[in-house]
């Protein structure tokens, strides 16, 4: 096993709000997924012969955001290998090892939090979101008290 040095998920995943990170992402910035998904059936199953639980998940896994990425760049294998790793890591009996990897997939298919942030990935509101009539100023942050707020104003001839 190596030691010390940078690793490929070592340190903390890239901060969308981040300047610093935002000057570095012109070159291959965020990419904004479909709140809705990917619409259409999903691809050819390109493995031999799969399950009823890996087809399901195959299905449901073609109808997220992320399945948008996935086939523009023609991941349909990795989609599918996914699809049966994780079949097969449901089982009561499955190997540590196997759970290992679902993790590994999740992460590199921006399935989980991590992943996303790691392939530079965000899902855009939602059309069906709720929009509330909120009072001017509500949604900001209460101002913290300054060292103006702590003087008081003296009128002249006062205090003397």
């Amino acid at each position: 096993m190596p030691r010390g040095g940078a690793r490929t998920v070592s340190g903390p995943p890239p901060d969308p709000n981040s300047l610093r990170q935002m000057k570095a992402a012109e070159i291959g910035g965020w990419k904004t997924l479909p709140a809705e998904g990917r619409t259409g059936e999903p691809p050819e199953w390109p493995l031999t012969e799969a399950t009823d639980r890996e087809w399901a998940i195959w299905e449901d896994l073609w109808a997220k955001p992320q399945a948008v990425v996935w086939d523009e760049m023609g991941q349909a294998l990795e989609v599918a290998l996914f699809c049966r790793t994780l079949a097969e890591a449901e089982r009561p009996d499955a190997r540590a090892d196997i759970k290992k990897m679902v993790r590994g997939y999740l992460d590199s298919l921006g399935l989980s939090v991590s992943g996303m942030l790691r392939n530079r990935w965000k899902i855009a509101p939602s059309v069906d979101a709720v929009v509330l009539d909120l009072p001017a100023g509500a949604g900001e942050a209460p101002r913290r008290p300054g060292p103006r707020d702590r003087m008081k104003v003296v009128p002249s001839g006062e205090g003397t």
